[in-house]
């Protein structure tokens, strides 16, 4: 991914240091502190999954609702800011307009976003709450069943997921594109800190920046293992095992390094159009070979359940039980989007410059998430539908291996060999599309948001993130990869919540500023010309 352009005297400064930019503290502390917590957890492994856990029962249940209510304030502000009279302000200058069209803009955002989750839980979470229905709402393994498991897949990839990640995109890309400094978290708190971000509040918040992007990228380079380990042992007979899983982690760090080195990511915008078109085929095929009428009956009736509950669904926390489901599920999933928030910021900032406000919200919010209804209703609800009415047992498979489903799935219709091929391309392409464009993000970050920055920082953030992501593997499989993402995400929700506020403020107060010089004598000008 080609990083974001400031304007103005940031712009100049940045020329000037190249890729030669100082590594001040941020990179020293990032890289400290990186490198204590993989010595833990290769040394004191136990110890790193006990302190983990009992982190995790703390943080969720002393601030679990603190996702729950934050994520939903997002949405709601967004919603009002789109309806609102800022909604025609451009991300950029006046006179900027799109680098890309809607159409390309839209896939990859979808390519490079989170799309490896459409692989490893597009059957996974559905059928899962299939056969163990949200907070009891239905009996396991029943039509009512059905429907709750895609309305709470509904909520956990949809609105709130995204409402996260524009609410990122807006501020960096307005702090940017409109004000011109540089892409740095601690940047988008000058309304509210002032030069004060340049100081030891504003290097904390980037180094936050920094463990949060980390983690969010290691828990799916993770995932993105266990599901290409069981998808080359389904296709090609490879073992399942943590030896397996250390070679594929190994794989993918070096292709998306030295993707993120060498520049391949400018091709990102081709990888994307390519997945997207991939992805359509594959739903299009799953229709044809697949229960067609059942998934669009499904859909309906799981939409419809997902808006009349959708705000008792996102208030809904543990206050009496469901802890343990809502650790597994909810949490993980809110707590995995606020760990993805920097690096999606910046990555929507680079590539909707000149879009409005208006419309980069409602594209960010809407298309994405209608993308994952109907991928997790075609996919997940033929698994759904195998299991209820052809005596299929791919829910008992996800319950022993979550990573078993989309492949288990695919066993049940034709030319199986060929669509489990395709879903480990999937899964590559999008891993690559977005770890390199990560790698790139956490070099910037740590480069006083230097945008070449040095080969080796590239090359040493891509390592550490490969092996944080082998340690967690090894210490806790994906159990350790939830636990941590939740656990580290928690203080980054708060610089969330707090940049919400600041870009409102900053929003506001040009909104209510009153007209410059210039802007006089162009409207008078106008107003003349219309004479």
């Amino acid at each position: 991914m080609t990083p974001v352009k400031p304007r103005g005297s940031d712009a100049g400064a940045d020329r000037e240091r190249g890729g030669r930019a100082r590594l001040g503290s941020v990179f020293w502390t990032s890289i400290g502190i990186s490198v204590v917590f993989v010595a833990w957890a290769v040394l004191f492994t136990e110890n790193l999954n006990k302190v983990t856990s009992t982190s995790l029962g703390w943080v969720t249940e002393t601030f679990g609702w603190t996702y729950l209510v934050v994520t939903l304030g997002i949405l709601i502000f967004l919603v009002f800011l789109a309806f609102s009279r800022a909604g025609s302000i451009r991300l950029g200058e006046d006179s900027d307009r799109p680098e890309f069209s809607t159409a390309t803009w839209l896939a990859m955002l979808l390519a490079a976003v989170m799309g490896i989750g459409l692989i490893s839980y597009g059957v996974a979470e559905p059928i899962s709450h299939f056969a163990d229905p949200p907070h009891g709402l239905a009996e396991p393994n029943t039509p009512a069943a059905a429907a709750r498991a895609l309305q709470y897949s509904y909520f956990d990839w949809g609105l709130h997921a995204w409402a996260v990640f524009a609410v990122f995109g807006l501020a960096i890309a307005y702090a940017t594109h409109r004000k011109g400094r540089r892409a740095l978290v601690s940047q988008l708190f000058v309304p509210l800190l002032g030069d004060r971000v340049n100081g030891p509040i504003g290097k904390t918040i980037d180094v936050l920046a920094v463990f949060s992007t980390l983690f969010g990228t290691t828990t799916s380079l993770g995932l993105g293992a266990l599901q290409l380990n069981n998808g080359l042992g389904s296709l090609f007979g490879v073992p399942v095992n943590s030896v397996s899983q250390v070679l594929i982690v190994a794989a993918l760090t070096s292709l998306f390094t030295i993707s993120a080195v060498t520049g391949i990511s400018k091709g990102i915008k081709y990888l994307s159009q390519i997945s997207t078109v991939l992805a359509i085929v594959f739903v299009a095929f799953m229709l044809i070979v697949g229960p067609a009428a059942f998934i669009a009956n499904l859909y309906t009736e799981s939409l419809g359940l997902w808006a009349s509950d959708f705000f008792r669904m996102s208030l809904q926390g543990s206050a009496f039980g469901g802890l343990e489901w809502m650790q597994l599920w909810t949490y993980f999933m809110l707590a995995w989007w606020v760990s993805w928030g920097a690096f999606v910021g910046i990555f929507l900032a680079r590539i909707s410059r000149g879009r409005t406000i208006r419309g980069f919200i409602s594209g960010v919010l809407v298309v994405p998430s209608a993308a994952f209804f109907t991928w997790f209703t075609v996919f997940g609800g033929t698994a759904i539908h195998v299991d209820l009415y052809r005596g299929g047992d791919i829910a008992r498979q996800t319950a022993a291996d979550l990573n078993t489903a989309f492949f288990a799935t695919l066993d049940h219709f034709p030319l199986a060999g060929l669509t489990s091929a395709v879903a480990i391309l999937l899964v590559v392409i999008f891993f690559v599309t977005s770890a390199d464009s990560n790698t790139y993000v956490l070099s910037m970050m740590t480069s006083d948001g230097s945008l070449t920055p040095r080969r080796s920082v590239l090359i040493l953030w891509g390592a550490i993130t490969g092996v944080t992501a082998v340690a967690l593997l090894l210490a806790g499989g994906l159990n350790g990869l939830q636990n941590t993402v939740i656990v580290t995400s928690l203080p980054f929700l708060v610089v969330i919540a707090a940049l919400t506020v600041s870009f409102w403020k900053e929003l506001s107060g040009d909104l209510n500023a009153p007209p410059s010089a210039d802007m006089k004598k162009e409207e008078k000008e106008k107003a003349d010309a219309g004479q």
